[in-house]
C-alpha cells in the first residue's frame, strides 16, 4: 500500500526540515563549514569585500577629491562584517527580492549603512546633518566602484574556500593523520601476514602498512596547504575598461593587485570576466586525491577487521544488527567510504567545469560553486568518521600470529633468494632454486617440520642453514619496524 495521500506536508513544518543529510543528520559533524561556505557565508563575504574595496579606494585616494573616513567611520564599517547576524540576513533577503541580484542587494544593503553611518545620530558632529548627506551621496558612488559582480564573487569564494580549508578541513585532516601516524608507531613491531592480489605474501608489520597510508596521505596535506588562492578584480571583461576611462591617471592594474594582495590572495592579473578557476580545480584535485587515499585506509581497515586483526571493542555502546546481538559492524569505515565517494564525484566534476567558461563569461560557475559546501562537507564527514572508526580499534595481535603460522609457505622466498645468492657465489647444489621452492610450496600449504626437513637437505653452509632454519614467518619482515620511522622525518 502506498503512503496516505492526505498526509501531513513535511515541507511546511517549523522549523524547516532539512533537505539533506549534512543539514539535517550530520549536522553536526560538518557545522563549522556553514560559517564559510552557506549562503549566508558567502553575503558576509561579498559585504566584506565591498567595505574593503571602499576604503581601499579612500585610503589610497583613487578619485580624486573624493570625500575621506575618519578611523572611527572605518571601524564602523569594518564591524558591519564582524556583527553579520540573522537580522542582516533577513535584510539582505528583502532588498534582493526586490532587486532580483545577490551582489545588487549587497551594494545597496552597504550604501543604506554607509548613510546610516554618515547621517544618523552617532555621526561625528562635523560629519552630521546636510554635510553627512552631502558625504554619504558622495562616498556611496564608490562602493562597488567600476566593478562587476565577479570581481565581488571571486574574490568572495576564495577567501570562503581559503577558510574553509585552512580553518576547517585541514585541522580535521591532519589530526587523522596524526591519529594513523600515532597507530603506525605503537604496531611499528607486530608481524603481519601481507595479502597481495588477495594471496598470503612476504609478511610485513601492522605498523609498516599503516605508515604507508600516512605518509601518503601527508604528501597530500603538503600539496593542498601549499595552495595558492587566486583573486581579480578588474571589471567586465578584464580589460579594466571602466576604471580607466573613469579615472584615467590611476594605475589600475597596481590598485588591483594592492587590494587583491590585501584580502590576502593571490592576485591574477589576466583574466576574462571571471577568475578562471583553474586554482579551484587544482585544490579540488588535490583534495580528492586524499578523500582516495583515506577511501584505501577506510577498506582496508574494513578488511582487517574482517580479518580478525582488529578488535571493535571501544566505545562501542552501539547496536550492530537488529537481530544479530553478536555483531559489531564496522559501520564507520562503511560510512566513511560513501561520502568520500559522494564528495570527490562532487570534487571531481567542480574541478572539471569550474575551468571551462564560454568565451568571456557564461554562469555555470555560479551555480557549481555553490556546491562546493556540499563536497568539502562529505569529506569532513568522512574524516570525522574514520577518526572515530580507528579510536574505537584494539589491535588483536594474537590472530594475525596465527595466520602467520599457518602459512609457512611464505618462506619460500627467503630460502630460494639465499640459493641464488650462494649459486652466484659459485656455491654447489643451489641451481633451480625457484623452481624447487615452487614444486615444494604451489598450490599447498606447508608447515615448519615441512620446510625445516627441505632446508636442512638442501647442503647449504652451516651459518646460512641455521639462519634459514630458525626464521618464521612472524621474524621474516625485514626492515619493516624500522620503516615506519620515516614518518618522524615528514
Amino acid at each position: 500500500m502506498p503512503l496516505p495521500a492526505a498526509r501531513t506536508p513535511l515541507a511546511e513544518l517549523a522549523p524547516s526540515i532539512a533537505l539533506g543529510a549534512l543539514d539535517g543528520r550530520y549536522r553536526g559533524a560538518v557545522a563549522p563549514l556553514v560559517d564559510h561556505l552557506s549562503e549566508a557565508a558567502l553575503n558576509r563575504a561579498r559585504l566584506h569585500v565591498e567595505v574593503e574595496w571602499l576604503l581601499h579606494l579612500v585610503e589610497h585616494d583613487v578619485v580624486p577629491g573624493a570625500p575621506g573616513l575618519s578611523a572611527q567611520e572605518q571601524e564602523a564599517l569594518r564591524a558591519l562584517v564582524v556583527d553579520f547576524d540573522a537580522d542582516s540576513i533577513g535584510e539582505l533577503k528583502v532588498i534582493e527580492a526586490e532587486t532580483v541580484h545577490d551582489v545588487k542587494a549587497i551594494e545597496y544593503f552597504l550604501r543604506g549603512r554607509l548613510v546610516d553611518l554618515l547621517t544618523g545620530s552617532d555621526a561625528e558632529s562635523e560629519g552630521g546633518g546636510a554635510e553627512g548627506t552631502s558625504r554619504a551621496e558622495a562616498l556611496g558612488q564608490l562602493i562597488h566602484f567600476a566593478c562587476t559582480s565577479e570581481d565581488i564573487n571571486n574574490t568572495s569564494y576564495a577567501l570562503m574556500v581559503q577558510g574553509a580549508v585552512q580553518e576547517v578541513w585541514l585541522p580535521r585532516a591532519r589530526a587523522l593523520v596524526d591519529q594513523l601516524s600515532a597507530m603506525a608507531r605503537e604496531l611499528a613491531e607486530v608481524p603481519l601476514l601481507a595479502h597481495t592480489h588477495g594471496q598470503p605474501a612476504t609478511p610485513t608489520t601492522m605498523g609498516k602498512e599503516l605508515a604507508v597510508l600516512a605518509h601518503r596521505l601527508t604528501r597530500q596535506l603538503r600539496r593542498i596547504e601549499q595552495c595558492a588562492y587566486l583573486g581579480k578584480l578588474n571589471g567586465a571583461t578584464g580589460t579594466y575598461g571602466a576604471h580607466v576611462e573613469a579615472v584615467p591617471g590611476a594605475d589600475w592594474q597596481q590598485i588591483s593587485r594592492s587590494f587583491v594582495e590585501h584580502l590576502g590572495l593571490e592576485w591574477n592579473p589576466l583574466t576574462t570576466q571571471i577568475e578562471s578557476h583553474d586554482w579551484q580545480a587544482e585544490l579540488y584535485a588535490d583534495v580528492a586525491r586524499f578523500h582516495r587515499i583515506l577511501h584505501n585506509l577506510a577498506t582496508d581497515m574494513w578488511t582487517y577487521i574482517s580479518l580478525g586483526y582488529f578488535a571493535q571493542v571501544r566505545g562501542q555502546g552501539t547496536v550492530g544488527s537488529s537481530t544479530m546481538p553478536h555483531k559489531v559492524n564496522p559501520i564507520r569505515f562503511e560510512n566513511a567510504e560513501a561520502n568520500l565517494e559522494v564528495s570527490n564525484a562532487l570534487l571531481d566534476v567542480l574541478a572539471t567545469t569550474l575551468v571551462t567558461s564560454r568565451l568571456q563569461r557564461d554562469l555555470t560557475d555560479s551555480s557549481m560553486q555553490r556546491n562546493i559546501g556540499s563536497a568539502l562537507g562529505h569529506g569532513l564527514l568522512a574524516l570525522d568518521n574514520v577518526s572515530r572508526g580507528l579510536s574505537g580499534l584494539d589491535a588483536v595481535p594474537e590472530a594475525m600470529a596465527a595466520d602467520l603460522d599457518r602459512n609457512w609457505e611464505v618462506l619460500a622466498e627467503p630460502v630460494q633468494s639465499v640459493m641464488r645468492a650462494l649459486a652466484a657465489r659459485g656455491v654447489e647444489g643451489m641451481s633451480n632454486p625457484y623452481e624447487r621452492l615452487k614444486e615444494l610450496t604451489r598450490g599447498r600449504r606447508i608447515g615448519q617440520a615441512e620446510l625445516v626437513d627441505f632446508v636442512r637437505g638442501l647442503g647449504l653452509p652451516a651459518e646460512e642453514e641455521e639462519r634459514l632454519v630458525a626464521l618464521t614467518p612472524a621474524t621474516y619482515v625485514g626492515l619493516a619496524p624500522e620503516l615506519v620511522a620515516h614518518l618522524d622525518q615528514r
